[in-house]
């Protein structure tokens, strides 16, 4: 547990670290690469998230799927013990957003407008690092595993695909893992994009 807060720690100062033109270089490089994805160019819903803490932006990527026709969705944090993310329409730059309890804007999560997890074509997925497998170090809230149980109980059904996106230097050789853990489909970079290998 030690050393996933090290690392969890080391890679966050990093990440704020990344800044300028060398981030906005980097976040358009792996626009480029997830927008060629044969499963992104087919999907209809995508859900990202806005950017905090230095985190590789999903803007360019959300303004090119927005182009094509895609409807965008946003994560917000549910109330209730199990606190699961609800995936809600957002229309960049129409749909009102406020601070969550962490900081981090989000649309509200209402429920009635919220899209069904399954219904979901393509998660894009924060993250602090990932492993070769696809398995992710998170913020340590465990928003994206509870949320995504269902992906875990069911790999072979109808569910979204889970794309990380990441700066190349948040690739780590292993990451420890538990039961409860979603593994990514992929993640891309500012330099390629990695299939996990399971």
């Amino acid at each position: 547990m030690q050393a996933k807060q090290d690392l969890r720690r080391q890679l966050r100062r990093r990440r704020r670290c990344t800044g300028g033109l060398k981030q906005r270089l980097a976040a358009h490089a792996a626009a480029r690469r997830l927008i060629a994805l044969p499963e992104v160019r087919r999907a209809r819903h995508i859900a990202v998230f806005l950017a905090t803490d230095g985190e590789l932006d999903p803007a360019p990527f959300a303004r090119l799927a927005h182009t094509r026709g895609a409807q965008l969705y946003l994560p917000a944090v549910a109330h209730g013990p199990e606190q699961p993310l609800h995936f809600m329409p957002w229309h960049p730059g129409r749909t009102p957003l406020a601070r969550n309890r962490f900081g981090i804007l989000e649309p509200r999560p209402e429920p009635h407008r919220r899209l069904p997890r399954r219904q979901l074509d393509v998660i894009i997925v924060p993250l602090v690092a990932f492993d070769p497998r696809g398995f992710r170090l998170g913020m340590g809230g465990g928003f994206y595993d509870r949320s995504l149980a269902f992906i875990r109980r069911d790999w072979r059904g109808r569910r979204p695909r889970l794309l990380g996106l990441a700066y190349d230097f948040q690739r780590v050789a292993e990451l420890p893992t538990q039961t409860w853990d979603v593994p990514l489909d992929a993640v891309a970079t500012e330099r390629k994009i990695y299939r996990a290998n399971r």
